[in-house]
């Protein structure tokens, strides 16, 4: 049996603890065995077993061992796991029980998704693209590596995620929108078109932020 970490224990890693119970592998392929993180204080003020935080920086994996990632910024998330993964580390794709997949889905390694999350048909999800809560996305969408979609967001049919883009809750990308690398789009924000590449938009319809 594999033991699993999950990398980051902040507030989206102590989440993915309780997702990881829920999982159908969890005591049969894997073990949760805690956490990587370089804060070691970090479950200090929180009840979890295994309260165990072992140090990310210096982490070299395992032959036993496999990953998970708790972490929602794009830029912090693809250092964090971009280095771990380059000493040789594993990361498991997660997808919660309650997950509805449609045909012709593509998952990349590290990706996960959240309780309720909805995923129609021919979509291609890149490596550690994550998807929280009750978040949907549409036939023929593209979402590239290091994407993270927060609580709800809605990314509708032939939409086109560039790599690192981060959605706020509830954020609309509608249908054949292209959102450019690394831009964020802002909590209840509604993608008409166009996002240029690392802009911040908010509102609706979704404006540039100066």
């Amino acid at each position: 049996m594999k033991r699993l970490y999950i990398v980051g224990a902040g507030g989206f890693g102590r989440e993915m603890a309780a997702w990881c119970s829920h999982h159908p592998d969890n005591g049969a392929a894997w073990e949760l065995c805690g956490f990587l993180d370089d804060n070691p204080a970090a479950l200090d003020s929180f009840d979890y077993s295994p309260k165990t935080v072992l140090p990310l920086a210096s982490h070299e994996p395992g032959p036993d061992e496999c990953f998970v990632c708790g972490i929602g910024t794009p830029s912090v998330k693809r250092d964090a796991c971009g280095r771990l993964a380059s000493r040789g580390g594993r990361f498991l794709t997660l997808v919660h029980p309650s997950v509805i997949l449609g045909k012709n889905v593509a998952l990349g390694e590290g990706v996960v998704l959240c309780p309720g999350v909805i995923i129609t048909c021919d979509v291609t999800l890149g490596n550690f693209v994550m998807a929280n809560i009750g978040s949907t996305i549409g036939h023929d969408a593209v979402v590239e590596d290091w994407c993270t979609l927060s609580p709800h967001c809605d990314v509708t049919g032939g939409a086109h995620l560039h790599r690192g883009v981060f959605l706020g809750s509830h954020a609309s990308i509608l249908p054949r929108a292209v959102v450019g690398e690394n831009a964020v789009v802002g909590a209840g924000a509604v993608v008409l078109r166009r996002v240029r590449p690392g802009a911040t938009v908010f509102g609706v319809p979704a404006g540039e932020y100066s």
